[in-house]
């Protein structure tokens, strides 16, 4: 499959160009396109990235080498970008690593989400839930 306006051309020029590593943006890129934070955490609520600029030389990238393919969208949705779906790999990929949080920075991130109008020290006082 192949994302609308390329031509097989575009499609035989990137598909002999396998990454040996994944660099950070091409991680951000899978991790965002999955619904994830910057750092890996977080519940996979969808699974498409709309390219432009220079992340659509990103996305062929990641195509090429698996762990992304193509999504027919139609042009008006994407305004003519193309749109990208992460595959099995790259799921497996976008996660490899993630530390679990230490309790201490689940109990931060739970305070945060309180938004309350207490400081965090009054808050940890107080007898969170």
């Amino acid at each position: 499959m192949k994302p609308p306006g390329w031509d097989d051309a575009t499609v035989v020029a990137i598909a002999p160009t396998p990454i040996a590593g994944l660099s950070q943006r091409h991680i951000q890129i899978l991790r965002h396109s999955l619904g994830l934070d910057y750092e890996g955490r977080g519940r996979q609520y969808r699974n498409h990235y709309c390219a432009g600029g220079d992340d659509v030389q990103s996305c062929t990238e990641l195509v090429a080498s698996g762990h992304m393919e193509p999504m027919h969208v139609h042009p008006a949705l994407t305004g003519g970008d193309p749109t990208f779906r992460v595959t099995d790999l790259g799921k497996a990929e976008a996660v490899k690593g993630v530390k679990p949080l230490t309790r201490s920075k689940q109990r931060y991130l739970a305070y945060l989400r309180s938004n309350c109008d207490m400081s965090f020290g009054e808050w940890l006082k107080g007898g969170y839930a």
